[in-house]
């Protein structure tokens, strides 16, 4: 799940000009399985409501009680597989990180792992309850990803006693990010000195490359597919960091390819816009 100012995959944003991020709001809900939902309605200005402890688009909204983040979700699948999603995500965080990182030398994308340990109930209709670990983070930036980078690929892993995080990245220069952290229940974060080897991986169904880092002579692989475009992919990854065995969430997004003009119209299926909807109180 993602909620965005600024909808940075909309292509109404694109469309826009990207002048006002405010006006180019939505809360984005994957769901899989047989009642598999994928939601992603842009909405306008008059949709979004923000305070210091929540944040609202349409009639989703997210709240900070002070110990946890409550999801309250309503929302309606794109094509192909239409129909409601409705309920409420709990996610509790073990701690909350005090950690910020430029993925651009002047700041102009920049990450936040708020919380990358965390317990999370989920009780989604139709037909998705259950609990497990969690994961919150964010990403910010005042100009969007495809002006300043070409590809980049992240990975969460859960481990025994901490959690890591990759996050490998090639900007339009040729430069390079290359972070791998470790999160400890207590919320500390350290950078690793020595981070495992980056492995290619097997392409997704739409040819997109992937990699990860990983133990030497391991071999990294799906488990299970969460969603997947032209130019992103979502899995469930299998892999081994320092000789333990761990399955995570990784990501590949290829940006050269989201960069041209004719996935618009194509994101335009799965992304309507709703520009005129108003909160009735």
């Amino acid at each position: 799940m993602i909620a965005f100012i600024g909808s940075v995959f909309s292509p109404w944003y694109r469309w826009s000009g990207r002048r006002e991020p405010q006006n180019h709001c939505c809360i984005n809900m994957v769901t899989t399985g047989t009642d598999g939902r994928f939601t992603m309605t842009d909405r306008g200005r008059s949709a979004l409501r923000q305070s210091r402890d929540s944040f609202q688009v349409g009639p989703s909204k997210l709240t900070w009680t002070g110990k946890e983040l409550v999801i309250d979700v309503d929302e309606w699948g794109a094509l192909p597989k239409l129909g409601k999603l409705k309920g409420r995500v709990v996610l509790t965080p073990r701690a909350v990180t005090g950690v910020e990182v430029r993925l651009t030398p002047d700041a102009g994308h920049t990450w936040r792992p708020f919380a990358p340990i965390a317990d999370v109930e989920v009780d989604l209709a139709p037909g998705h309850k259950w609990t497990g670990h969690g994961y919150f983070d964010a990403n910010f930036g005042d100009r969007a990803l495809e002006e300043d980078f070409s590809f980049w690929t992240w990975g969460r892993f859960p481990l025994r006693d901490r959690t890591v995080c990759f996050y490998d990245a090639t900007r339009l220069d040729r430069s390079k990010v290359a972070l791998a952290v470790q999160i400890n229940p207590d919320g500390s974060v350290c950078e690793i000195d020595t981070p495992p080897p980056l492995v290619k991986m097997k392409r997704t169904p739409w040819f997109v490359r992937r990699e990860t880092r990983c133990d030497p002579g391991a071999h990294p692989a799906g488990v299970y597919s969460l969603l997947e475009a032209p130019f992103y992919s979502r899995a469930l990854m299998r892999t081994q960091i320092d000789g333990e065995e761990t399955v995570g969430m990784h990501e590949a997004l290829d940006l050269v390819r989201f960069r041209q003009p004719v996935l618009k119209p194509m994101l335009a299926v799965r992304v309507p816009r709703r520009a005129g909807w108003k909160h009735k109180d």
